[in-house]
């Protein structure tokens, strides 16, 4: 059942070398938080408008009174085997973060480590094509790179962007009483489990690689509404790994209502039948003691809130009077399965993150 093209006999499925895919392969958000306890100390810059201080999508410098530098970068081992559709994937996520700022990217460098001994030139060709291609969508040069021999393939980018300094969106800006919106269905992390075990049919496989190569090209125009006050995407972490960084950015809480979720056709019954990543399990112990999950949820609800995205939409932090205009946002750039999921809420005792 597995619909990636099989590799020629010398050499092995791309995701057999990857001990975990995609944005799967994020460190887990509690062991992150513990590396990176004594960065915060260093000496920040004025121009530097957004940094690593709430653990937003990209960092964002101040060049002058029009123009601030987005800068970011993402990179992991491969979530499906054809090497076209790997390159393409981790290309569509990397610059993510940049569309994420409420920027334009306007070019990237390359970052390739490849089994030299164990993938032909011609594979590892088909990666960096993959990736080049989604650039061109994106209407932005690859400018450079750097490439090394490694045990397991890794390809991704250094996106760079630009934005107006006034209308940087952060993570860290949501206000109470905002609606919260999706721009992309769930479920990615539970689909590239059953890939990797052979036990995604091609129909579903077309779907996760719809939504993986869809650049979150709405970010500039939504930045532009008065009514967007934050602005972050769903990657790694899962839904309730990002939504709690919105909250606990904003000194606010989340409620998401799970019967308003958008979720990929077929994922419910994959993560009923154990189509879990370990990603998620990691997700969930380092992050789960802030989330309240109705005892009504289906019993798939907590997977699927702490599946990694690879590739995920963007969640907005909105006024509800704007709530229209990112859904025809949204609707114009082809995202027809985003939805309002919830709302911001004042802080209070007890968990950062109700879902209901």
């Amino acid at each position: 059942m597995n619909p990636s093209p099989t590799p020629p006999p010398s050499e092995p499925r791309l995701t057999s070398l990857s001990h975990g895919g995609g944005c799967g392969c994020k460190i887990a958000p509690g062991v992150l938080s513990e590396i990176l306890k004594g960065t915060s100390a260093l000496p920040v810059p004025r121009e530097l408008l957004v940094g690593i201080e709430t653990a937003d999508d990209a960092a964002v410098y101040r060049l002058n009174d029009e123009q601030a530098l987005i800068a970011t970068t993402d990179f992991f081992m491969p979530i499906v085997d054809d090497p076209h559709d790997f390159g393409r994937i981790a290309a569509t996520n990397a610059i993510s973060d940049v569309y994420a700022m409420g920027g334009k990217p306007i070019m990237a460098l390359a970052l390739v480590g490849m089994p030299i001994a164990v993938l032909s030139t011609a594979t590892i060709g088909r990666i960096l094509e993959g990736g080049a291609s989604v650039c061109r969508e994106a209407g932005i040069p690859i400018a450079g790179g750097h490439t090394i021999d490694s045990v397991e393939p890794i390809y991704g980018l250094v996106a760079l962007g630009l934005v107006h300094p006034s209308r940087v969106k952060r993570n860290a800006d949501a206000r109470a009483g905002d609606a919260l919106m999706l721009g992309k269905a769930l479920g990615v992390g539970v689909m590239s489990a059953a890939l990797k075990k052979g036990k995604l049919d091609d129909a579903a496989y077309q779907r996760m690689l719809a939504t993986t190569t869809k650049l979150n090209t709405p970010g500039p125009e939504l930045a532009a509404l008065d009514g967007v006050h934050a602005l972050t995407d769903v990657t790694g972490f899962g839904l309730a790994g990002h939504a709690l960084e919105i909250a606990r950015g904003s000194g606010c809480s989340v409620e998401i209502d799970w019967a308003a979720v958008p979720l990929l056709d077929g994922v419910q019954t994959l993560a009923g039948d154990g189509f879990v990543t370990g990603a998620s399990g990691r997700n969930w112990a380092a992050y789960g003691a802030e989330v309240s999950l109705a005892g009504s949820l289906p019993s798939q609800a907590q997977a699927l809130l702490s599946d990694p995205q690879t590739s995920g939409g963007l969640l907005v932090s909105c006024s509800p009077a704007a709530v229209g205009a990112v859904l025809e946002i949204f609707a114009r750039h082809g995202f027809d399965a985003a939805a309002a999921i919830g709302r911001v809420t004042a802080a209070g005792e007890g968990p950062k993150l109700r879902v209901t």
